[in-house]
């Protein structure tokens, strides 16, 4: 028999890799750095049976129709799937895997590193020394924003934002968070989202990139919320307007901001974000931590064989798919 033909779009983890390989030997994996662009892709799919990707590649209807009718697998080495047309891979019945869960700590650790370095200020004393601006000890150099007996609101309260709300339990936080769909967990109070933000010192941001979010942190959003409030991002960077956002952070509307994700990403040099002291940005690090990594490449790994098998996928987008 024929075995099947598979692309794996980046250089994965071994972990996920060496899993992939014991049953299926044969297959072709992208060495560089940098992604494939769409043309690439499009002739690399050509005829495949599986396709292992990741969040920085585009996944449409048009790449689905270029593999062919024998692709029977997508695999993203992700949680959020807004790279993959859902409806399109669904319509075509093939199923869409993503690895949720193992990311949980990692990404809530990331969210909490951010919380406190712009809190304390510590990128920008880095940069202070590095200027050779430090000369002495001041009573008022760089004060910032306590944490203990603050109030933190969570937008979107599912297994990250319920990660972020148990860890600050552990700085005596108030935790309150906007969700429709998700209970109390934690000490948190569930609130209407202009009170979050009307009573919140700090506000993080853990839902979905959809319709219903892209751009929800707007020039009103903001507006709303305290001027010694921060704002960090560890969800997606579609969630946030940055134009409304500079604007918020330049003009003192608020104290500041952390963003691990951005629109694009990476984010142009030439982006006024970049100008400024109170937003600190980072490279998508979220889920960056070896055993963090090494666990979703086998989660993805683990659907793509599931796929290639004719088996129910571990972690399916679209179970929908098989009841067609």
């Amino acid at each position: 028999m024929t075995p099947p033909k598979i692309f794996i779009s980046r250089l994965i983890p071994s972990r996920g890799l060496d899993l992939v390989k014991e049953h299926f030997p044969t297959l072709e994996i992208w060495p560089h750095e940098m992604p494939p662009t769409c043309e690439q892709l499009l002739e690399k799919v050509h005829g495949v049976d599986g396709l292992l990707c990741t969040l920085t590649e585009k996944v449409d209807a048009e790449l689905m129709d270029a593999a062919g009718p024998q692709l029977k697998i997508i695999s993203s080495m992700s949680v959020g799937v807004d790279h993959i047309d859902i409806v399109a891979a669904t319509a075509r019945g093939i199923p869409i895997g993503n690895t949720p869960g193992v990311l949980t700590d990692a990404t809530a650790d990331m969210a909490f590193a951010l919380l406190l370095s712009v809190a304390r200020r510590v990128m920008e004393g880095e940069k202070y020394i590095r200027a050779g601006k430090w000369k002495t000890w001041h009573p008022q150099l760089l004060l910032g924003a306590d944490l203990v007996g603050s109030t933190l609101g969570i937008v979107g309260f599912g297994r990250i934002g319920q990660a972020v709300a148990k860890r600050a339990q552990g700085f005596d936080m108030c935790v309150i968070f906007y969700d429709p769909t998700a209970d109390s967990v934690h000490g948190a109070q569930s609130v209407g989202l202009d009170e979050l933000l009307h009573e919140s010192d700090f506000v993080s941001l853990h839902v979905p990139l959809i319709p219903n979010t892209k751009r929800m942190v707007n020039a009103d959003f903001l507006s709303k919320m305290k001027p010694n409030a921060i704002l960090v991002n560890t969800a997606r960077g579609g969630v946030v307007d940055q134009s409304a956002l500079y604007d918020a952070l330049k003009s003192n509307q608020i104290f500041s901001a952390a963003l691990d994700v951005t629109d694009p990403e990476p984010l142009p040099m030439d982006s006024p974000l970049l100008t400024l002291e109170n937003c600190l940005i980072v490279p998508h690090l979220g889920s960056a931590s070896q055993r963090t990594r090494d666990l979703m490449s086998l989660l993805a790994a683990e659907n793509l064989v599931a796929g290639l098998k004719g088996e129910r996928l571990p972690n399916c987008v679209n179970p929908e798919v098989y009841s067609r």
